[in-house]
């Protein structure tokens, strides 16, 4: 067993997230619910925990900018990623129909996500926003709330011994939630490292940025996210978040060794292998 700490409640995607990664390593996840993503890191820091997994972006709301503030924050290293379709699905105790249902509890994301289908399929039915989907589904098997559901995932349905009435009934089909792996106890040979996640600043002058980048670009360094955030007390200047993937591992350091010059405050958040 592995302690991995998730922010959310059992059931949840960080959930799916966890057993997806550790499905390949032989490990099932014993799970650590936190209440914030900040307690991921606290959990770890007291032994709680020996892993965390934590949600970095999504292919419909964009990256979770409070989360790369926490990479920069903090010592964990990024050892691997998960890519996890977020299928939204309408769930009740058992032996009720659709007709029966009168509210639907769950986050204020899932009622985004699925909005178009209330409307569409029971606009009889009141969606009231809840702390968290799997925990809406847990909270109406512990108490036997019949007439109320819950959208959340496959895995809240089978943990809580609810009935799935439909599924997948997200908007958008092509929804994908990225997660980061973060285990210190986890070991990545060098010939499976084919992605990195570094950070740094540059100097406030033109052309920096494009510097930085056109000298990635000749050793073949794929930047798959850039985020900038603005460091705090310091006007118009910002920490860059980027993601490389490569096909060689040395041409990988050399373009680190090519660009350290020239950037400030840099640091390696992870090199791992790519999901994708």
């Amino acid at each position: 067993m592995k302690r991995v700490a998730i922010q959310g409640y059992k059931g949840c995607f960080h959930e799916q997230a966890a057993r997806q990664f550790y499905a390949g390593e032989g490990i099932t996840p014993e799970i650590v619910e936190c209440d914030t993503f900040a307690d991921l890191y606290t959990k770890m820091d007291e032994g709680a925990a020996d892993a965390a997994v934590m949600a970095i972006e999504n292919t419909l709301s964009g990256g979770l900018i409070q989360n790369f503030e926490l990479l920069q924050a903090h010592n964990q290293k990024i050892k691997g990623e998960v890519y996890l379709r977020i299928q939204q699905n309408l769930l009740a105790l058992p032996g009720q129909r659709l007709e029966d249902i009168r509210e639907v509890r769950t986050h204020y994301m899932a009622i985004n996500q699925t909005r178009r289908f209330f409307q569409r399929e029971c606009p009889w039915i009141t969606l009231t926003e809840s702390e968290d989907t799997a925990k809406s589904a847990a909270d109406i098997a512990r108490e036997g709330t019949m007439g109320v559901g819950a959208v959340a995932s496959q895995l809240a349905a089978e943990l809580y011994g609810l009935e799935v009435l439909r599924e997948s009934i997200e908007t958008y089909k092509q929804n994908y939630t990225r997660f980061l792996i973060m285990d210190d106890n986890l070991i990545v040979p060098r010939e499976k490292i084919n992605k990195s996640s570094i950070c740094f600043t540059l100097p406030h002058k033109p052309g920096s940025l494009a510097h930085i980048l056109t000298i990635l670009s000749f050793y073949d360094m794929n930047l798959t996210r850039i985020q900038s955030l603005p460091i705090p007390g310091k006007k118009w200047q910002y920490f860059f978040y980027v993601d490389l993937r490569f096909a060689d591992f040395d041409r990988y350091l050399q373009s680190l060794a090519a660009v350290r010059p020239l950037i400030e405050d840099f640091s390696i958040l992870g090199e791992y292998t790519s999901a994708l």
